[in-house]
């Protein structure tokens, strides 16, 4: 008898992460695989509110959209996939009602995944994949470590591009954020 793996959907993530207050537990979810979350270390947490006071004090000035710290995205053509960056920014035109408590049905513009010690480049690459290939236009690998950053973006005829941003580089906001860069040694400090 063959026995059959359950597929997951946003739906089942949201009744799951207790959006009634019975419940305090986070979830990915890759292809309809449920992946739990579990929280992040101290230095995990501050790098990741750094860059959302960077990130969000500058779109803020210049009306240009906002940042968010793990919040639950989808693409609304697949409904098996649900990812939650560590930060994210969305520009005016894919904002949420404010008054609506729901995942965003949208991709971020900008996803920011920081690497932890149980994570790998490949997995965080592969994340980095599903954001670019779902309509996020720019995701910031950031490797605490080794004080880089790698930056992805989906080039001509669909191939990945990486680039590695050194400890000495800055970050760019390119299209997504305009005239936003962040110098490595002032976000990775301690």
């Amino acid at each position: 008898m063959e026995v059959k793996k359950r597929l997951y959907t946003v739906d089942d993530v949201l009744e799951m992460q207790g959006w009634d207050g019975k419940q305090d537990r986070k979830y990915e979810l890759i292809d309809g695989d449920l992946i739990e979350m579990s929280p992040t270390n101290f230095w995990h947490g501050r790098l990741a509110g750094r860059l959302f006071r960077y990130i969000e004090d500058f779109a803020e000035r210049r009306d240009l959209g906002a940042a968010s710290v793990e919040a639950g995205f989808y693409s609304s053509d697949d409904r098996t996939t649900f990812l939650a960056p560590d930060v994210s920014f969305l520009s005016k035109s894919h904002l949420p009602d404010p008054e609506a408590f729901v995942f965003v049905g949208v991709m971020p513009d900008l996803a920011v995944e920081i690497m932890s010690p149980s994570n790998t480049m490949a997995e965080l690459r592969r994340k980095s994949a599903i954001y670019l290939e779902n309509g996020t236009q720019m995701v910031w690998l950031l490797d605490p470590m080794k004080r880089t950053a790698e930056v992805c973006r989906l080039g001509e005829a669909g191939r990945f591009q990486y680039q590695t941003i050194e400890p000495e580089g800055k970050l760019n906001g390119e299209d997504v954020l305009p005239g936003f860069e962040l110098e490595l040694r002032q976000l990775f400090k301690s």
